[in-house]
């Protein structure tokens, strides 16, 4: 079984059509949130990820954007953006988002949790190994699949040791970002090994903030043990002008080809 993640897609249509073209063969998708807020594209994102799967877990923007909680916990732009998400949803999306699943979920037996933030509270941000030994201690399910930082990669404990997992691209850095540089598809397979435990983040499609500003994915298959995490580029101009049009924020713009 093959198991495409998408996590914070956050309205970036552009972004999501560059990644189901780069996507590799997969039997099923599994979301783990934010499907909307920031982004300019609320209504043709939730259409396109409801067409593609229905194993979802809802983000905090997704529960905010669907009416279940205020924005007082939002910053100005983001209690902006999501005023503005609310607006314009349809009634039926609306009603989709206050219906979306608490994590974690079992999608696939017991081994496996997906979650938005953390198996202890959806909210959570696990950004570091001190981060992720309460998230792990949490749950025992071998592999934990999460979002919410917009930072691709994860953790990993043999019980012993703790470690930190980055996907090292051949890009370099300075070479990211900026309009007019023609960047390619990258991926980086990481060997799931007997014995330990993972916390892994396929990165944000829509927005992510990890200093490279391509759209983020990973395939999870469970026959060879394998995750790969994928960058690929997509129409940033595009996402940044509907952004714009729409009286969106500026910083919502701005940020995507910062990559942060």
């Amino acid at each position: 079984m093959r198991a495409l993640l998408l996590s914070d897609i956050h309205s970036n249509m552009e972004a999501l059509e560059a990644v189901m073209a780069a996507a590799p063969a997969h039997d099923v998708v599994w979301n783990l949130g934010d499907v909307v807020g920031y982004g300019a594209n609320p209504n043709e994102v939730i259409e396109e990820t409801r067409r593609l799967g229905n194993v979802f877990v809802r983000g905090n923007h997704d529960r905010v954007c669907g009416g279940l909680d205020g924005i007082e916990e939002f910053n100005p732009v983001a209690q902006r953006a999501a005023r503005w998400t609310e607006c314009v949803l349809t009634g039926e999306h609306r009603d989709w988002l206050r219906h979306m699943a608490v994590g974690p979920i079992a999608p696939d037996g017991p081994y496996v949790r997906c979650v938005h933030g953390s198996p202890v509270d959806e909210d959570d941000y696990v950004l570091t190994v001190r981060d992720a030994w309460p998230a792990l201690q949490a749950t025992d399910a071998r592999i934990t699949f999460f979002g919410h930082t917009h930072v691709q990669g994860g953790f990993a404990t043999n019980g012993d040791e703790w470690f930190r997992l980055t996907p090292g691209y051949e890009l370099h850095r300075s070479h990211q970002g900026g309009h007019g540089v023609q960047l390619e598809a990258d991926e980086f397979e990481l060997e799931l090994r007997e014995g330990a435990r993972y916390l892994l983040n396929p990165g944000s499609v829509g927005q992510p903030r990890d200093g490279d500003w391509r759209a983020a994915f990973a395939l999870y298959d469970d026959a060879r043990m394998l995750l790969t995490w994928y960058r690929v580029p997509y129409n940033l101009k595009e996402a940044q002008e509907r952004i714009v049009r729409a009286g969106l924020p500026d910083r919502l713009a701005t940020r995507l080809k910062d990559g942060r």
